[in-house]
């Protein structure tokens, strides 16, 4: 008989709804989920029992854009070390990016990933694979059923994958039925916009010139091409990290995110910090698409509120303390954020900026929806007990030694957060346990109903 878990007296936060209730797990999915107190003729046998003492039980996170740098830049974090960060966080499925050694660019390097995350991850996992202005023949291969989508690198990027021929890119929108994803930067404004900080500051340039840098004109001049050339070629285009206010003139909110073809994401550090920032936190908020103004940073929020922005995600990319400690030129772009992304935005719903039910629609359901992921993303019988218990009232200082990144830094370092995760559990496995993981399990490759 399969074993599970049976959840009482917990705050239920799903489908835009709140309710005390009950959840039964049962080998990897939900048995039942309902409001009020435990039926007299709940069957228990080979459950453990959890007194929720009035937590909240929300659905694990679905993070579609993380870094972690397996293979090739492993000093860095892997596949191990990230998801099990993750999981801490909350976030229990993660879309990984093709931007590792060998970049993830034919069908043959990308099975090598997926090998390497079934032996080593915790939480569950897909993978993109990676544009370059000549492998159309290994995109239009691409399952729909087995794979997230394919990544264009519409700006700087390293390697060969950046697609920066037009005919190319053209012929990716026209023929791939895939979602595509896109980072949308302009790479010639951006070359100006270098060409004169070093004429202003040599090999000097300030961290705080970053976002002049990786400018607005550069955001938007990527950002509105990729919108036209979707519109145009009726593409099933999804824009990572939206960075700045001008961008959302170009995305609808007049429709639900599951009827459009051309959906937005915003990230955790560009809601949470603003060029402020760059004077106490330096290259530790270097990142790329570059974090922007205040203004910027409240127009996000309120396009995550009307609708015109669909998903959140992280956009976790970590580099060692060493690397980000060099000069502009030398720092590499990124940093880590998947331990303390769940926290932080349940800060901003103390703040007054989001609500929880919001945070669970962004997080989980509408990434759900939106890669058309199997039987994830919500609290519903029948579908995987991915699924995370918060503390919504329990204040803790983000410090260094509880970091589970192997690059061992935070941006948050220092930071207090008022709630905290309790447990996760990974298709019915309770893999994090107030601190404790069981690692005996690891997680399951995504499937998408496509």
């Amino acid at each position: 008989m399969l074993k599970g878990y049976f959840i009482h007296n917990a705050v239920i936060i799903n489908e835009d709804k709140r309710f005390t209730g009950c959840l039964k797990m049962t080998g990897a999915l939900i048995e039942a989920i309902y409001e009020g107190e435990p039926r007299a003729d709940e069957q228990l046998e080979n459950h453990t029992v959890i007194n929720a003492g009035g937590f909240w039980l929300i659905p694990g996170a679905i993070d579609d854009q993380v870094h972690f740098r397996d293979p090739g830049l492993t000093w860095k974090g892997d596949l191990y070390s990230e998801p099990k960060a993750a999981v801490a966080g909350g976030v229990t499925s993660f879309m990984e990016m093709p931007n590792t050694v060998p970049g993830a660019v034919t069908h043959s390097l990308l099975a090598d990933k997926y090998v390497i995350a079934a032996e080593k991850s915790l939480a569950n996992f897909s993978f993109y694979i990676g544009a370059t202005n000549n492998n159309l023949d290994q995109l239009l291969r691409t399952d729909p059923k087995t794979v997230c989508g394919v990544k264009i690198f519409m700006g700087s990027s390293t390697g060969d994958l950046l697609v920066d021929n037009e005919s190319a890119l053209e012929d990716i929108f026209r023929e791939v039925k895939l979602l595509i994803a896109v980072h949308c930067e302009d790479d010639t404004v951006i070359k100006e916009n270098l060409d004169q900080a070093r004429l202003q500051y040599d090999s000097f340039v300030p961290m705080s010139l970053h976002s002049h840098i990786r400018s607005e004109e550069a955001c938007y001049r990527s950002s509105a091409h990729a919108v036209e050339m979707a519109t145009r070629l009726n593409t099933r285009l999804h824009i990572l990290h939206i960075s700045t206010a001008r961008e959302l003139d170009l995305f609808r909110n007049d429709i639900p995110s599951v009827e459009k073809r051309i959906t937005t994401e915003a990230c955790v550090h560009h809601l949470w910090f603003s060029d402020a920032d760059y004077s106490s936190k330096g290259s530790l908020i270097k990142w790329n698409p570059a974090i922007k103004t205040a203004a910027d940073r409240e127009a996000l929020q309120e396009a995550v509120r009307s609708g015109k922005i669909d998903v959140l995600a992280t956009d976790h990319a970590p580099h060692t303390l060493e690397e980000k400690q060099k000069s502009y030129f030398q720092c590499p772009s990124g940093g880590p954020l998947v331990q303390h992304a769940l926290p932080a935005l349940f800060e901003l719903c103390r703040k007054g900026v989001f609500t929880p039910e919001l945070i669970v629609r962004k997080y989980s359901h509408a990434v759900a929806d939106l890669f058309q992921i199997a039987k994830r993303g919500y609290l519903r019988p029948g579908y995987y007990a991915d699924v995370v218990l918060i503390d919504p009232d329990r204040p803790q200082i983000v410090r260094e030694n509880s970091l589970l990144y192997k690059c061992g830094w935070s941006p948050f370092t220092g930071q207090t957060f008022n709630t905290a995760v309790s447990r996760t559990f990974v298709n019915g496995n309770l893999v994090y346990n107030e601190g404790q993981f069981d690692e005996t399990t690891k997680g399951m490759r995504l499937l998408f109903e496509r």
